[in-house]
């Protein structure tokens, strides 16, 4: 169940009650592609940063160490030891972004796995399949992800297809919900709304999802290659379509300014590799901006990353140590960054949070950004 607690303009101050748990919203989902936050990061660690909800990936899952696996080890939250709601992306973006050969038909897409090349057939029924198999709490539907810059023709007939393809996503889902020995019977499906960067094509599909009566809703095919106006473009003019009492999730977004700006268009789920991916390279987050540890100046830096974070890595490392294991390549210093990203975005998002619940998101954000731009020390 989804309820709206309080309102500041678009923005939406929320929770999402899950059989595994309660997510207050805005959120951001931290990204353990393949049941694990790259950077030696535990399940332990996601719970003392403060993370209420864990993204992981349904190709890479179903390719390595395969769906069935996890189901017969009691699915993924008893496989990685998680307690906390899962949000298990559907495949399509990987099976369209990492597949070199691959062929769309209407049953579903056919194509040679990036790990050893064999072959696999992925539609709307397999992708519910394995996230059922996976039992995470909310399950995302199968869609062709179009490149955001593509031709108008071929996006309308991509669009289509993805309509068709959520209905047979649904039906899928209802039927393995009622078989006995699905592990998690009570598993939500958000539908993904895509239309490239061509507004009236966004609104009509957001209009026909909608319908549909969905447990939630994503727009997908951003952050892939347009600029951050014609994606906040975009966000507005299909926000608005899209049922306000149901989340509403931008996929793959973003770096913190970009997460400012869609919370006040009315998103309130987000996941990125950003925070742990640049953290993996030394690249940090701070109020002040971000910084580059591998830079000489950080050489004999007692500070901590940011003074007064509460972070595991602020709390008792200094930087010039932090950034002598970077450059040792040594494994604790890129968990160690890894967990002050997390950390940072987490943070973030809880002052979002009160910031809306005190009626002051304007005020919030412009100060936020101001910050953040000025570049960090």
């Amino acid at each position: 169940m989804y309820r709206i607690l309080k309102k500041d303009g678009n923005a939406k101050r929320a929770e999402l009650t899950t059989v595994h748990g309660t997510v207050q919203t805005p959120v951001f989902m931290n990204v353990g592609t393949a049941a694990a936050i790259k950077g030696a990061v535990a399940t332990s660690d996601l719970e003392g940063i403060g993370t209420q909800i864990e993204l992981s990936n349904t190709y890479h899952l179903h390719v390595r160490p395969g769906d069935q696996i996890v189901k017969k080890l009691g699915g993924l939250h008893k496989f990685m030891s998680w307690d906390k709601p899962i949000l298990t992306d559907s495949g399509g973006f990987q099976v369209f972004s990492l597949a070199s050969l691959r062929k769309i038909k209407e049953e579903g897409v056919y194509f040679h796995s990036h790990v050893d090349g064999r072959k696999i057939f992925m539609g709307p029924e397999e992708s519910m399949g394995i996230q059922s198999n996976l039992a995470s709490t909310i399950a995302m539907a199968f869609d062709e992800c179009a490149p955001a810059l593509a031709e108008r023709d071929y996006v309308e007939r991509s669009v289509a297809r993805t309509t068709r393809w959520l209905g047979r996503c649904k039906a899928e889902m209802k039927r393995l919900n009622a078989l006995p020995d699905t592990i998690n019977r009570e598993q939500l499906l958000f539908g993904i709304n895509q239309g490239a960067i061509f507004a009236d094509i966004r609104i009509e599909h957001a209009k026909q999802i909608a319908e549909m009566d969905l447990d939630g809703y994503a727009i997908g095919g951003l952050a892939v290659g347009e600029s951050h106006e014609e994606m906040y473009h975009i966000i507005e003019e299909t926000v608005p379509y899209l049922p306000e009492d149901k989340p509403t999730y931008l996929m793959g977004v973003g770096t913190p300014a970009n997460i400012l700006e869609a919370v006040d268009r009315g998103v309130d789920f987000f996941d990125c590799v950003y925070p742990s991916r640049n953290g993996r390279h030394g690249h940090l987050y701070t109020n002040y901006g971000k910084i580059n540890l591998f830079n000489a100046k950080y050489e004999l830096d007692e500070r901590p990353i940011e003074e007064g974070c509460q972070c595991p890595a602020c709390r008792r490392y200094s930087r010039a140590y932090i950034r002598h294991l970077l450059k040792a390549k040594e494994m604790l210093g890129m968990r160690l960054c890894v967990l002050h990203n997390l950390y940072f975005y987490n943070t973030m998002m809880t002052e979002i949070r009160t910031a809306i619940e005190e009626g002051r998101y304007g005020a919030y954000k412009k100060e936020k950004l101001e910050r953040m731009s000025r570049g960090g020390t």
